[in-house]
């Protein structure tokens, strides 16, 4: 006789097709994404015991919750201190983990029970918002490959990019040995010569690095019309730090491509969905998502949203998150404008002590 299997065990075997599909339809509306949204809650609610408890902390549960504006957020920090998964993490395919920068060696985590989701959200998005009408492109990634670095998000998101949209040429330029800046000069004299569009996709202090080799070499590029430049990510002391505008005037004059090529991508490694911005030409740019993610700006201590034009801390709804938590408190200055949101930095003063507070409340009740 078959041993019986907790419910909890089960993945979200309902809910994924219907995310899936969801994602791939273009035209979806509020009430579509609203009721996906209650269902995820809902699942949630059951299976994930530390956000069960928040939620009935706040007063928030199915028969209670009518919209999606009302899923309590949970401050990202709580990645770090609970395990935030509606599976055993022993049932999940991959687990991705925060860089630690902020609190020395604990990492945040986030389980995926399969990363079909997370490529799908990945590609389509992907596809819209950096391959601008191409098919495939030739690429040079400034990261590590996933095999060097399995629990990184980004090393996964950068593999999806390689896979999905590079041309045969396509190759990783830094590896245990660093960057690889002579065969990045060649590549970079080649398509400059052929014509050939070039894509160079990375984080951001990877570029501070590589500008600051090819300074020292005394080199700039022009890459051929159609090229363009991918950065994500802060500099999280890994590199020197540099205003935003003085990045983005050297990305333009070292490789020879308008600011407008140069997209900025900005994700997390606790969201499955990645917002971009249509070149920086002029800072702040607006950031934006696709129809599976929804941003609001947040009071961080009653969690009312801000007044449009006024500042406060960004709350991303993604639905891409079906196994965590769908709705999280980050610690991310924004703005709402019209088409999307201004990222203006991590918080400060009273804004950094609201989220502090926030975190403390909610590991106060998940942990009761």
């Amino acid at each position: 006789m078959a041993e019986a299997v907790h419910p909890s065990s089960q993945p979200a075997s309902g809910i994924v097709p219907d995310l899936l599909a969801f994602i791939a339809r273009p035209d979806e509306g509020e009430n579509s994404f609203n009721a996906l949204a209650l269902r995820l809650f809902a699942h949630q609610f059951q299976h994930n015991t530390a956000f069960q408890k928040f939620c009935q902390q706040r007063g928030r549960t199915p028969r209670t919750v009518k919209s999606w504006c009302d899923i309590p957020a949970v401050p990202i920090n709580g990645f770090k201190d609970l395990t935030l998964s509606c599976l055993p993490p022993e049932a999940c395919e991959r687990v991705f983990m925060t860089s630690g920068t902020t609190r020395g060696d604990v990492k945040g985590r986030h389980y995926h029970p399969q990363l079909q989701v997370y490529d799908l959200s990945m590609t389509l998005n992907f596809r819209q918002r950096f391959m601008g009408g191409s098919d495939r492109v030739r690429m040079g990634l400034l990261f590590p490959s996933e095999q060097l670095m399995p629990n990184s998000s980004l090393a996964h998101y950068l593999a999806l990019a390689l896979h999905n949209f590079g041309t045969p040429e396509s190759r990783y330029y830094l590896d245990t040995e660093g960057l690889q800046v002579d065969a990045l000069c060649a590549t970079l004299a080649q398509v400059q010569a052929s014509g050939e569009p070039f894509a160079l996709l990375g984080a951001s202090y990877s570029f501070v690095h590589l500008m600051d080799a090819l300074q020292a070499r005394g080199l700039q590029f022009k890459l051929p019309a159609g090229s363009r430049l991918l950065d994500t990510g802060g500099f999280k002391g890994q590199s020197r730090e540099m205003d935003m505008d003085a990045f983005y005037d050297a990305l333009a004059s070292t490789f020879g491509v308008p600011r407008s090529a140069c997209i900025n991508m900005y994700g997390m490694t606790e969201l499955s969905t990645q917002f971009y911005d249509a070149g920086n030409a002029v800072l702040p740019a607006v950031k934006s998502g696709p129809h599976w993610i929804r941003t609001r700006v947040l009071d961080p201590l009653t969690g009312q949203e801000m007044p449009r034009g006024e500042r406060g801390i960004l709350a991303h709804t993604d639905l891409g998150n079906f196994n965590s938590v769908t709705t999280i408190l980050t610690e991310d200055v924004g703005v709402a404008v019209e088409g999307g949101f201004l990222l203006l930095g991590r918080a400060q003063g009273a804004q950094a002590k609201g989220c502090s507070l926030a975190v403390d409340e909610f590991l106060r009740a998940a942990q009761s």
